[in-house]
């Protein structure tokens, strides 16, 4: 089957969004690669006013320890709640409840019956109706909700600048419980979680959408691929133009500002991209280079020339084409969120990290955190550039 350009494009972006915070409900995640970062090196900080008891459900896949880890370093008590099923015995110090997200599954949600926390943390919620339980079962025993959403939710890539107040998706079935082809499901979903939350408990709901979230401990591979194809140096294939946008945000900071939000009480909705200006995709590699201390050679491919030759399947992480329906994809406005303390780390702090990171995996785990294409089909294409392009 032929996959669009289009089609491509829709699809990664949902499932780069989806797996930011960690396995989806239907699907099984990768062999995971090691300790998150956040959990062998606490960030250090001052410590919070007043200690908080905050639960999480999920914590263990990729944002979640970091939540962990920035709210420990605050001073606040957490309880984790999960099947018990990624990574379990990651954090032995922490109180850890099983369950299941569905009700209808086995003990479902008994395990959170009867208790109190200040704030509940989802960062594991795919479908309303699980996402409705949960927020309508904690309500009566929690402060604040914070719901971990995604700027798939928008129902238009098309317009630049779009802020909080843009129109999101729909779907025909709102109880349906897959993600659709080409993941056409996952943004419309998001948005029905959104609403779930809010419905359960009015005025003490965070709804935030993250786009992509990149940083050490990042088992998907999507950022992940260009410090360490620029780090083995030689020339590399560029994808695009050097001042397209780009937008991504650094774990370590959206999980501190979580937790920042509900030390402040914050509630509402906010797009969570970074950084806080405008970012060119040029400048995001020569941080990588920098990062790695690379002399490689950056050659410029335009998104026609992909578009015509690229195979199905091909991709370039984190890219895209800024044009058409695409055109505001990496030009969310983040303006509501930075002025609730949203803030961001330098891409090439983010870089470094990540690739010490890396290279603390060991070798056979170091490609199953590698995404993009192969260094054959690399070639390849820059081969066929230069040719036609006379040399």
């Amino acid at each position: 089957m032929t996959t669009t350009r289009r089609e491509f494009i829709k699809t990664t972006a949902a499932v780069s969004a989806a797996l930011a915070a960690g396995p989806l409900a239907y699907g099984r995640r990768p062999d995971e690669p090691a300790k998150p970062a956040a959990a062998a090196q606490p960030a250090a900080a001052t410590k919070a006013d007043k200690p908080l008891k905050l639960l999480i459900l999920g914590g263990t896949a990729f944002l979640g320890p970091e939540v962990v880890a920035a709210a420990q370093s605050r001073g606040h008590t957490l309880t984790l709640f999960n099947r018990g099923k990624t990574r379990p015995g990651l954090f032995p110090d922490l109180e850890e409840l099983r369950g299941d997200r569905d009700p209808t599954k086995d003990e479902g949600l008994k395990s959170l019956e009867g208790r109190e926390w200040d704030a509940a943390i989802d960062n594991s919620g795919y479908y309303p109706r699980m996402v409705k339980a949960s927020a309508e079962l904690l309500a009566p025993s929690i402060g604040q909700y914070v719901f971990v959403s995604s700027v798939s939710a928008f129902k238009d890539n098309s317009r630049p600048g779009s802020d909080e107040s843009a129109p999101v998706g729909t779907i025909d079935d709102p109880t349906v419980e897959t993600m659709g082809k080409e993941m056409g499901n996952y943004g419309p979903l998001k948005a029905l979680c959104e609403q779930a939350a809010e419905g359960a408990m009015p005025g003490k709901v965070t709804n935030i959408r993250p786009g992509y979230i990149v940083g050490p401990g990042d088992w998907s591979g999507r950022f992940n691929v260009w410090p360490v194809r620029l780090e083995k140096g030689g020339e590399v294939l560029a994808p695009g133009s050097p001042d397209d946008p780009i937008q991504v945000i650094d774990v370590r900071d959206l999980a501190e500002w979580i937790v920042h939000c509900i030390e402040m009480k914050t509630t509402g909705l906010y797009t969570a991209v970074g950084p806080k200006d405008r970012l060119r995709w040029g400048a995001v590699l020569e941080s990588c280079k920098r990062a790695a201390s690379s002399d490689a050679k950056l050659t410029w491919v335009d998104a026609k020339f992909l578009a015509k030759h690229e195979k199905p399947g091909d991709n370039f992480p984190i890219w895209i084409d800024p044009s058409g329906d695409y055109a505001g994809f990496h030009l969310w406005s983040n303006k509501r969120a930075v002025e609730k303390g949203l803030k961001f780390r330098s891409v090439e702090d983010t870089a470094g990290d990540l690739l010490k990171w890396y290279h603390e995996l060991p070798a056979d785990k170091q490609a199953k955190v590698v995404a993009g294409i192969s260094a054959e089909r690399e070639a390849e294409l820059l081969e066929r550039w230069h040719a036609e392009r006379g040399g």
